[in-house]
């Protein structure tokens, strides 16, 4: 029986070139298999056609907008994910559901050898084939672009000998990747850190700077899931597309990053990720109003580490999943509504009310009705600096300033 190869498929030239080359190199089969993340471009259809053409013997395309939405971009705003407190995991989202449709396939169509087009100095080799070998550990992996040194010229050469149906000459100065949770844009220009972002790097977000009418949003969160915008009821991918749609127009979500990857370099780094950045904001703030002190002070510590797990391509670890529970739990109370201003590129909350909620007015005014009892914050005082002041008065006796 012949081997088979299942391929992660973008469509573009290095995984359209990849089919012919691994059936000719290791005489496999292979299956192409692309999924629909949200991110736009060509129908699946046409892709699927194209990986066809392209000498796959079977090509799948999954619609895995809603399963994203809700099992993966969901946790990361739950979790407040932002990775140097800045990046939302754009791409580190988007490679386990990848991952997990692979090897689905894999098992389907009988395959021994999972494929990628990624090259060694990103970090979407190490999700994939960490995300493979926590799936499917008896799966090998292929890695053409990266462990046979191919360049675009390369792949150029080879598409236009066997007349592949693919367009080979037009090239993008810049390297893109998206979903529905956002866009990232890198080399190019780019590559030298003082050059500065034009416009036509960017395509989910207007530039802020234009004049235009500020957009309020009500965003409403049932135990820390968006479940209506402006008071209609909306799916997790809905609330994303259309804050995409509505902070896009202001311009919100922009970012211009140099981040450490995990291979040990640092790269520059263009984001667009409006929903994210509103949702996670919006949350963000809900969670103020909703959390305890000390529950909300852990899950800072909680998130970052969150975000580094799943930057690093471990989604798939025990550790995740720990954090996971913690995350879900909570959640329990992050119920309520959030009213934002969307303009000039900021999401700025102007409003919260929830039933859930810690914040107590009568505790909190300084007008009449104050309930809070002033008496008590004397002793509390000084049973509070009384470590640090026994400790002071040792270190006088010491001779220690």
């Amino acid at each position: 029986m012949t081997e088979r190869v299942v391929l992660a498929y973008s469509g573009g030239l290095d995984t359209s070139v990849a089919i012919g080359w691994i059936a000719e190199e290791t005489g496999a089969e292979v299956v192409a298999v692309a999924v629909d993340l949200g991110q736009g471009g060509e129908d699946l259809d046409t892709i699927r056609k194209r990986a066809l053409d392209c000498g796959a013997v079977d090509a799948v395309v999954a619609d895995a907008r809603d399963e994203f939405a809700e099992q993966y971009c969901l946790p990361a705003l739950q979790a407040n994910a932002l990775y140097q407190d800045r990046y939302p995991l754009v791409s580190a989202l988007s490679r386990p559901v990848i991952v997990k449709h692979l090897a689905e396939a894999a098992k389907y169509h009988g395959a021994t050898t999972v494929a990628h087009g990624c090259t060694g100095k990103g970090n979407d080799q190490v999700r994939f084939e960490v995300g493979i070998g926590a799936l499917a550990p008896d799966l090998k992996v292929l890695a053409p672009v990266r462990d046979f040194a191919w360049t675009r010229e390369k792949a150029i050469v080879w598409a236009e000998e066997r007349n592949l149906p693919i367009d080979v000459n037009k090239k993008s100065p810049y390297s893109v990747d998206q979903n529905v949770w956002g866009r990232a844009v890198e080399t190019g220009f780019l590559e030298d850190i003082w050059n500065a972002p034009i416009e036509d790097v960017y395509s989910y977000t207007a530039n802020p700077a234009e004049p235009r009418d500020a957009d309020e949003v009500i965003i409403t969160f049932d135990k820390g899931v968006p479940v209506a915008i402006d008071g209609e009821t909306v799916t997790v991918l809905q609330a994303i597309q259309q804050l995409n749609s509505r902070a896009g127009a202001q311009g919100i979500g922009r970012l211009d990053m140099v981040e450490d990857r995990l291979v040990g370099i640092k790269s520059r780094e263009i984001y667009e990720a409006p929903g994210a950045i509103a949702l996670i904001t919006a949350h963000q703030e809900l969670e103020n109003v909703t959390l305890e002190r000390d529950a909300a002070r852990f899950k800072r510590q909680v998130e970052q580490r969150w975000g580094e797990l799943v930057y690093d391509g471990l989604w798939f670890s025990p550790l995740k999943d720990a954090l996971d529970a913690f995350i879900t739990k909570s959640q329990e109370y992050v119920s309520g509504e959030i009213r934002m201003v969307l303009h000039a590129g900021r999401a700025v909350v102007n409003g919260r009310r929830s039933e859930d909620s810690l914040y107590d007015f009568n505790l909190a005014t300084y007008d009449e009705g104050d309930a809070f009892d002033q008496t008590l914050a004397k002793g509390f005082v000084q049973l509070w600096g009384l470590p640090s002041k026994i400790a002071a008065k040792r270190d006088l006796q010491r001779g220690h300033s």
